[in-house]
């Protein structure tokens, strides 16, 4: 079930304009109106963008009279870095290793004559 959450989600994040959506929600919320006023999109494009962030629930949309706020929702992102913080700690030993390799071959190269 994660796999098919995690899957959406990356693939909502696979697209700039919906990163920078995002990164634009993370302010607060905001109308569609609001969202497509940074970019050189039609709001029928914007709105597409925002069906998929959606659907991989990365947003959600109220209903406040005649608009509809969009708003982050941070559970599919901390699942995203979840998942990614496995990575991280891989790639960090490997750094550690490389580091006490250059810290031995400094070392080596000190006490030659």
């Amino acid at each position: 079930m994660m796999t098919a959450s995690l899957d959406a989600t990356f693939s909502a994040l696979s697209d700039p304009t919906r990163r920078a959506i995002l990164a634009r929600l993370a302010e607060g919320e905001a109308t569609v109106n609001e969202l497509v006023a940074p970019f050189k999109l039609s709001q029928p494009a914007i709105s597409k963008h925002l069906k998929v962030l959606e659907k991989a629930g990365l947003i959600s949309r109220g209903k406040d009279a005649q608009k509809r706020p969009c708003r982050i929702m941070a559970q599919p992102l901390a699942e995203a870095n979840e998942w990614l913080e496995g990575y991280r700690k891989i790639w960090e030993a490997n750094f550690e290793r490389l580091d006490a390799l250059l810290d031995e071959l400094k070392a080596q190269k000190k006490s030659k004559p």
